[in-house]
């Protein structure tokens, strides 16, 4: 299978729906499907694939994040006590300061993002063999986890056979653009597989190298990869998923260090993605039809004469 990097469209429609026809069909890198407000759309066709990380985020309750947001709030309180204290006696501080404290998390999860983006455009990069940017080394954030990338292919001996690629399941009508496919003798050997399987992997550069920075989300996002139907290479010709393990690997990877991380993706991962996918549906349609107006009592025959 060929290197792939941010792919798209098929050539056969969902069941039930039929191509739309248009002037001229999408050629080449047209024929990528990509993401935009929660869904990909096939081009040259009315189907519309839900967004795997859109039905993880809206039909997946995340408490710890609750957490990790009150700790954070607090934390930025204790460190910003007197600029607190002073904007409670300002009113016309006041409002512009609360806002600030309320959005800490919101901060951090751009910075977190900015920093994964990059990651991920260096990983995608090293796969291809085009050259690291020049801007990604000279960066003191961004060069240890670089370096700690480049340990792991080495260590691992990491073979990579696609990345950033875009892979789809009509039947089940979801879409997503997985991190990389690779293969690797040394995790092989671990969990006593063929040297030549060939795994589904993510990258994840949050949280601390020895605490949570894995959930097991990950796994539910992995299992659909991994039972995609169809995938669209660098030059937009869609073929069948290739076979992979149901153990993906997530790599762990941070300024410090890194940790290869086995996550089952098996069927009964791939059967809770569903539960998953059906609770967002939930959210997404019913749920704004459940709850109906306040019922109120009749008026009696005296209210009605009066």
């Amino acid at each position: 299978m060929s290197t792939s990097t941010t792919v798209g469209a098929p050539t056969a429609p969902a069941a039930g729906r039929r191509p739309r026809k248009t002037a001229s069909a999408p050629t080449g890198t047209d024929r990528i499907p990509r993401p935009s407000q929660g869904w990909y759309r096939v081009p040259g066709t009315d189907t519309k694939l839900r967004r795997v990380t859109t039905i993880l985020s809206t039909g997946c309750p995340k408490p710890q994040l609750v957490f990790w947001a009150a700790n954070l709030t607090a934390a930025d309180a204790f460190a910003n006590l007197p600029r607190l204290v002073a904007a409670s006696l300002r009113p016309a501080d006041k409002e512009e300061t609360y806002d600030w404290l309320r959005k800490g998390h919101i901060r951090k999860k751009d910075e977190r993002a900015e920093i994964g983006g990059a990651v991920h455009d260096v990983i995608e990069a090293h796969v291809l063999g085009q050259p690291i940017p020049e801007s990604f080394l000279a960066d003191d954030e961004i060069a240890p986890f670089i370096d700690n990338f480049l340990r792991f292919v080495q260590e691992w001996e990491i073979e990579f056979e696609a990345s950033e690629m875009v892979v789809g399941n009509l039947t089940d009508g979801w879409a997503g653009t997985l991190d990389y496919l690779f293969r690797s003798a040394p995790i092989a050997r671990l969990l006593k597989v063929p040297a030549k399987t060939l795994f589904v992997g993510d990258t994840k550069t949050g949280g601390e190298l020895d605490e949570k920075g894995v959930y097991p989300e990950a796994g539910l996002q992995m299992s659909a990869y991994r039972r995609a139907e169809v995938c669209w290479l660098r030059d937009g010709t869609q073929v069948p998923m290739p076979r992979v393990h149901d153990v993906g690997i997530v790599l762990h990877l941070r300024p410090e260090g890194y940790r290869p991380m086995p996550l089952k993706c098996g069927d009964d991962v791939y059967a809770a993605f569903q539960h998953v996918q059906a609770l967002s549906e939930f959210q997404r349609v019913l749920s704004k039809s459940v709850v109906g107006e306040a019922l109120a009592l009749p008026a009696t025959s005296e209210e009605r004469a009066a």
